[in-house]
């Protein structure tokens, strides 16, 4: 999910190398201790932040290190990243797409990124279950006794109705078009990409105020995806000759917008959209529950919400994929 000037905040472990200046000064310098050389040649190490993280994520694809997982997830962790479930779809997606291209490491990968707090944990049982990994049952009972806490909410998945990958409910919260993103930058793996295209019709629906924010979301953040993307692009591309005939006019739109670089008219679309259906009477104009959950669920649709409130610049970084604002749920709220 990159970044983009308007959609939802989110391990960058960045890793160093000594700069051709050190290396410069130290061929000039008195020679010194082979230990003090090396404490002298360490950088300091780079500060992490959900930015940096959101920015290793967005990456990850193209050169994964699952190794280094573990570590970047103890990273949210202490970030407190996890606090918030509803703001944090893109880090359990991710979670459970690095499971899912990694299954024959998955348990020790799992394993190392404990010890976690307690209200942490859920992430990782989400993220086994959200894997879509074959045997991710199994997969999950062997860390019943490492999340004590978190038995009911474990045995809801293994036994109950909790989601899968494959049963989650997009219309359920836009953190779940999050979970999505997430997954495939996990692993690669465009089966999320395909739900998210199944509900790019969503975005042009004027009756039902949830599908118009899903389908907005999903839309606003496929285009901007495809734009940096060329694998992506042509992955939607082929995607034209198989999907139902509503998805394909506004997948060609979407990538029409990538293509020509003209994402922000999907998005001056979907602002259009919010403001239309909210004129429509009281029943959606006054209901600042809902507006306030636009703006708690999905920063990306937080900033759609903000511009068409009148409050175009709310100071806040929109970006693809998750990281939410109470910036954008301030500015979420209909005055009275």
């Amino acid at each position: 999910m990159r970044a983009a000037a308007s959609f939802l905040a989110v391990l960058v472990v960045a890793f160093s190398a000594v700069t051709a200046d050190a290396q410069r000064r130290g061929t000039l310098e008195t020679p010194q201790p082979q230990a003090q050389q090396q404490q002298q040649q360490q950088p300091p190490p780079q500060q992490l932040t959900a930015q940096t993280i959101l920015k290793w994520i967005n990456a990850y694809r193209e050169k994964p290190e699952p190794e280094k997982v573990p570590q970047a997830v103890k990273a949210m962790s202490g970030l407190g990243l996890f606090k918030e479930l509803e703001q944090a779809g893109v880090y359990q997606g991710f979670i459970a797409g690095v499971i899912a291209a990694n299954p024959e490491i998955a348990e020790k990968l799992i394993a190392e990124m404990f010890p976690l707090p307690p209200e942490d944990q859920v992430v990782i049982v989400r993220a086994i279950a959200y894997s879509g990994l074959k045997g991710w049952k199994e997969l999950l009972q062997k860390f019943v006794e490492r999340m004590p806490t978190k038995k009911v909410l474990i045995e809801h998945h293994l036994y109950g109705k909790g989601a899968t990958f494959e049963t989650l409910e997009l219309k359920g919260s836009p953190a779940h078009i999050d979970i999505m993103w997430g997954h495939y930058f996990g692993s690669g793996n465009y089966k999320g990409i395909d739900r998210i295209v199944g509900v790019l019709p969503w975005s042009k629906d004027r009756n039902d105020v949830e599908k118009l924010t899903l389908g907005s979301m999903a839309k606003w953040t496929l285009a901007t995806n495809l734009q940096t993307d060329p694998k992506l692009l042509a992955y939607a591309k082929r995607k034209l000759e198989t999907v139902p005939k509503d998805a394909a006019k506004e997948l060609r739109e979407v990538i029409t917008a990538a293509e020509t670089y003209e994402t922000g008219a999907i998005r001056k679309q979907a602002v259009a959209a919010v403001e239309e259906l909210r004129r429509k009477g009281p029943e959606y104009a006054r209901n600042v529950s809902w507006w306030g959950q636009a703006g708690q669920t999905a920063l990306a649709f937080g900033c759609i919400v903000a511009s068409a409130l009148g409050a175009p610049q709310v100071g806040i970084p929109c970006v693809i994929g998750g990281a939410l604002s109470n910036v954008a749920l301030k500015y979420g709220v209909p005055q009275e």
